[in-house]
Parts: structure tokens; C-alpha cells; sequence
């Protein structure tokens, strides 16, 4: 069932609005679940949400969601299971010192629409929300969200032996006493990781069988050059 994704800064109201939304859009027949920001970062939020979409119930996401992909990794869940979904803007607060940058939703992004906006008492405008969400046909699975057969062996061998040195040598920098903020190095790879805070082997491991899940459903043996540096651009994201 409908996915609502919220969105934007700290102090906008995201709370008091997925609960509005939770009043509204549920009900007997249609149970509506909450989703937030929980210990474990995006990686947790996204595994959450994927495991409450199903064909009956509605999942509201309450939290920042303020990068763009994040918004599209939560528009790809909603696409694989099938769903409809929207993204609600909750416009205003913020102005903190320690605020992480916010990339404001845009209606001509695919994975940012349909886009709604409310700002401070202003009411829902559930009409517009329950059209999006219970009279629209959700898209069908794309390339981006189908599961694909793998183009060669190789490619799944490549993906696996990266991946797996990539996390060696983060593990490795972190046994020798690399500190947060220093930039992680990885043989042969140009650019660097900067990890805010230290990671566990256990957090390390899932990241990789995730992105080992994601890659492999646009498996491209054009990609096998850049698989090092994009697990490192995956580990910096995901790794909050």
C-alpha cells in the first residue's frame, strides 16, 4: 500500500504531521504505520520501510529525508513493491548550528513527486494526498528496481572481491587508529572516505550486502571499473 515520504528541516512539523497523516489516511481495513529516524541511520530506516510495505497497509516515513538519495532509495523501495506513493515537504524551521545540509525536493525529479508543501498551521491537503495515493495506478518496476540476471560471472565475482577489499581496508585504517574526520585511503582507487564516527565490522558487512543487492539489480560489466568508487560514494552516504 501508499508510501508518504516526509521531508525537511529540524523543527518543521514532521512529527505532528505524520500523525495527522496517520488520523487521516488509516483506519480498520487500512492500517497506517509510522516510520522514524531510529539508531542505525538511513540504512535501518530504509530496511524498516521495506519491510512494512505491503499491498494493505500505508507507511509514513517521519524523518529528515533530506538528501536526494535517500528520497530515491525510498522511491525505489516503493517501485519494487509496487506501490503508489508522494513526498510531503514540511517547510520552514532549521537555522541550528550543527543542521546537515538539506537538498530541497523538486517536482521534475521523478523519485520527489508527486510533491506536496505545507508550512507551519496550514492544513494537509489530504484531498490531493489521498488522489496521489488510492485513485493514481502506481508505475510498474523499471530496470532500476527489477531484479535482473546477472550479465556474466564475472561481474558478480568482481562485485564481491571489491566490495570485500574496500571493507578490508577501512578496517584496516581503523585498527591502525585512523580517527574521524581522516580520510580513508584504498589501493587503487583515487578518492578517499571520510567516516564521521568509527564503524563496526557487523554495520560494515550489512552495508556491503546491500549494495551488493542494489548493484546487482543493473548489473553492467561497463560498471566494473568504477565498483570501488561507488561502494565508497554507498559507505559515505549511508554512514551518518
Amino acid at each position: 500500500m501508499p508510501l508518504v515520504v516526509l521531508c525537511g528541516r529540524p523543527g518543521s512539523g514532521k512529527s505532528r504531521r505524520a500523525a495527522e497523516l496517520r488520523e487521516a489516511l488509516g483506519g480498520p481495513e487500512r492500517p497506517a504505520h509510522v516510520v522514524t529516524q531510529a539508531e542505525g541511520g538511513r540504512a535501518a530506516l530504509r530496511a524498516e520501510v521495506e519491510r512494512r510495505l505491503n499491498r494493505r497497509d500505508v507507511v509514513i516515513v517521519d524523518a529528515g529525508n533530506e538528501l536526494r538519495s535517500i528520497r530515491y532509495e525510498l522511491y525505489c523501495a516503493a517501485r519494487q513493491a509496487g506501490t503508489a506513493r508522494c513526498v510531503l515537504l514540511c517547510a520552514g524551521g532549521g537555522g541550528g548550528p550543527d543542521e546537515p545540509p538539506f537538498e530541497e525536493p523538486e517536482a521534475s525529479c521523478r523519485w520527489d513527486r508527486p510533491l506536496f508543501a505545507v508550512s507551519g498551521d496550514e492544513a494537509l491537503p489530504l484531498g490531493a494526498i489521498r488522489a496521489a495515493l488510492f485513485e493514481s495506478a502506481p508505475p510498474p518496476p523499471h530496470r532500476a528496481t527489477r531484479a535482473q540476471p546477472l550479465q556474466s560471472c564475472g561481474f558478480l565475482h568482481q562485485l564481491d572481491r571489491v566490495t570485500q577489499d574496500v571493507l578490508n581496508a577501512v578496517l584496516a585504517a581503523q585498527r591502525s587508529g585512523a580517527q574521524p574526520g581522516e580520510t580513508i585511503r584504498v589501493p587503487g582507487v583515487a578518492e578517499g572516505l571520510v567516516l564521521s564516527r568509527p564503524v563496526s565490522v557487523a554495520e560494515l558487512s550489512r552495508l556491503r550486502r546491500q549494495f551488493i543487492s542494489y548493484t546487482k539489480m543493473q548489473p553492467s560489466d561497463e560498471n566494473l571499473p568504477q565498483l570501488a568508487s561507488m561502494f565508497l560514494q554507498y559507505l559515505s552516504r549511508s554512514i551518518q
